[in-house]
């Protein structure tokens, strides 16, 4: 058993580029599902400005129109390994701002914040460890 697990991990070890790969399809698509709403509907950007204005976001309609193209034009560098850090550094601060202003005061439970924080450290991940090997941009 014990040479077993020593294979697997060797096997393992030269290929932690698929774990950055899994983590970015994962992200990527999580991210683009999560906004793609607000870019074929106007009404529902409509809706989610009311959200933030509900928090006290400033220019609501403007906030809502960055936040959700951060995130979409962050979730295909992300899905495609281009330019990622950069989209990394600003879906940080997407969700960073957003654990800041709406879960945090709502509240929430850890649970409830989970979506929003694996992003936060997902997007995090990325900022210091580029998108691996299989990228369109090689680090």
């Amino acid at each position: 058993m014990k040479d077993a697990i020593a294979s697997l991990e060797r096997k393992l070890a030269g290929r932690s580029y698929l774990g950055l790969l899994f983590l970015r399809l994962f992200i990527g698509v999580r991210l683009f599902y999560g906004v793609i709403d607000n870019i074929l509907s106007w009404e529902q950007m409509i809706e989610f400005s009311s959200f933030l204005e509900s928090f006290g976001f400033p220019l609501p309609v403007i906030s809502a129109v960055v936040s959700v193209y951060v995130q979409f034009l962050g979730s295909l560098a992300i899905l495609f390994g281009f330019k990622i850090r950069i989209a990394s550094f600003f879906i940080a601060i997407n969700f960073l701002i957003a654990m800041m202003m709406v879960h945090i005061p709502a509240g929430d439970t850890f649970e409830a914040m989970t979506p929003p924080l694996a992003m936060l450290f997902g997007a995090t991940t990325f900022l210091f460890l580029g998108a691996g090997k299989i990228a369109v941009e090689k680090d």
